[in-house]
């Protein structure tokens, strides 16, 4: 049976950085897929590692060629992937562990030809997150090409590695990285695959570390003249393609946005879009945790590792909607039902600081998502707060059952049956002796 995803590596003297990218792929939580490392007649061993990989997990298939340059490499991967959709990385770069899942999981869902996500930008030790779309719906090519407009030389649209394709549309047009050019072949392959594809979404959380190691053209040794042919040939291919998406008044009102994307790649390279955040120390871009601690056993411990399982499936919500945690925690407490219960209540059973919970409630009520008001009371009772969950939350509440499943999904998985069962049993025989205990 052919794997959902076909991830294509192109492999050239990278054995410095090849470990930590295929170990991201092979270490993805969606695990059906196939990993094609090709080798472009890498000289640095880096050929032997890919042949490893292929003898320790039978996802990984090696092709090794004569060096021919990245793109003909990537169109090897192409016709030999079996996959229903392609993903491609380099091989200096790494992918988030719920990379390929979120990635198939928006494709799927929505039935798009291509998922476009945010990514991270990695320079040194440092890193920041990198995206352009907002809308959390599906988009007609006229609607992603207006957006792409916008922005014309970004990195986000230009790049092969931030982005889900489907296998059957880049076969029946004969889409393919064009080898006569070294420069934005990866954007002319974008163009004329979304001059086929028809339904697109995006996706906010990011997936990927871009790692900015590559050369520039001047790098490249190519002469001024082939720079200024090249980057007149790239001009001509993205007018042609609006010309093709967009009818002819539309494409005369837009005309002079078309000359932003010449004035954009007049420096050498693409542009990077600007992020949703700034810099932050690599490692800390995403829910913090204790790598020391996390193996540790004992009460805490159990406790920690359960919340930072949770956050993990958290964030996708947390990024989609700019959410920040105690916000989620709340919703995902209130989400059965209207609670009438002090601050002080309400901050420990969501395991929240005082002030963070006080924050949580008031961005909620900006957002009109939750409604709350204190309860009228007598002398000498507690002040009690009534808190509830709007209209508006809806969206949020269906992403946060689904980080519920995936948390049951991650924690049980490879649990037989019968194992559940018995786990279930089990759990509920510890609640019963706990609420024994506490009452």
């Amino acid at each position: 049976m052919n794997p959902t995803v076909s991830i294509i590596v192109p492999v050239y003297n990278a054995k410095k950085t090849l470990e930590r990218c295929a170990d991201s792929i092979l270490g993805q939580e969606f695990t059906d897929f196939e990993l094609l490392l090709i080798d472009d007649g890498s000289r640095d061993g880096s050929g032997e590692l890919c042949d490893q990989y292929a003898q320790a997990d039978a996802r990984v298939r090696v092709i090794h060629k004569e060096n021919t340059g990245v793109s003909d490499t990537r169109n090897a991967g192409i016709r030999h992937a079996r996959g229903t959709w392609l993903q491609f990385a380099d091989s200096d770069d790494w992918l988030t562990p719920d990379a390929t899942k979120l990635l198939v999981r928006k494709a799927e869902e929505d039935g798009c030809d291509l998922v476009v996500a945010d990514f991270y930008r990695v320079v040194g030790e440092r890193v920041s997150h990198k995206g352009d779309i907002e809308e959390d719906r599906v988009l007609s090519r006229e609607e992603y090409a207006a957006c792409m407009m916008e922005n014309p030389a970004d990195y986000y649209y230009g790049v092969l590695w931030n982005k889900l394709y489907r296998r059957e549309l880049v076969e029946r047009y004969r889409i393919w990285m064009d080898t006569d050019i070294s420069w934005c072949e990866d954007f002319l392959f974008n163009l004329e695959y979304i001059r086929r594809a028809e339904r697109f979404a995006a996706l906010r959380t990011p997936v990927y570390y871009y790692v900015k190691t590559k050369g520039s053209l001047v790098s490249q040794s190519m002469s001024i003249s082939k720079v200024v042919k090249t980057k007149l040939t790239m001009f001509e291919y993205y007018n042609k393609f609006y010309k093709n998406v967009l009818d002819e008044e539309e494409y005369e009102k837009n005309r002079l946005q078309m000359y932003r994307f010449f004035v954009d790649v007049a420096g050498d390279g693409f542009l990077f879009p600007v992020g949703h955040s700034g810099t932050r120390k690599l490692g800390e871009e995403r829910s913090l945790i204790v790598g020391e601690a996390i193996g540790e056993d004992g009460i805490l411990m159990e406790e920690y590792r359960n919340r930072k399982l949770l956050e993990r499936y958290l964030e996708p919500a947390s990024f989609k909607y700019g959410m920040s945690m105690p916000e989620l925690y709340l919703l995902l407490y209130l989400k059965d039902g209207e609670r009438i219960l002090s601050r002080k209540k309400l901050a420990d059973l969501t395991n929240l600081s005082a002030g963070s919970l006080t924050v949580a409630i008031q961005k909620l009520s900006a957002k009109k998502m939750a409604a709350s008001r204190e309860e009228p009371r007598k002398k000498g009772e507690e002040r009690k707060l009534r808190i509830s969950v709007l209209p508006a939350a809806e969206p949020v509440l269906a992403d946060l059952v689904r980080a519920e499943q995936d948390f049951c999904q991650g924690k049980f998985q490879d649990f037989s049956d019968e194992e559940l069962h018995q786990y279930r049993v089990l759990e509920e025989k510890i609640k019963r002796n706990i609420l024994r205990v506490l009452h």
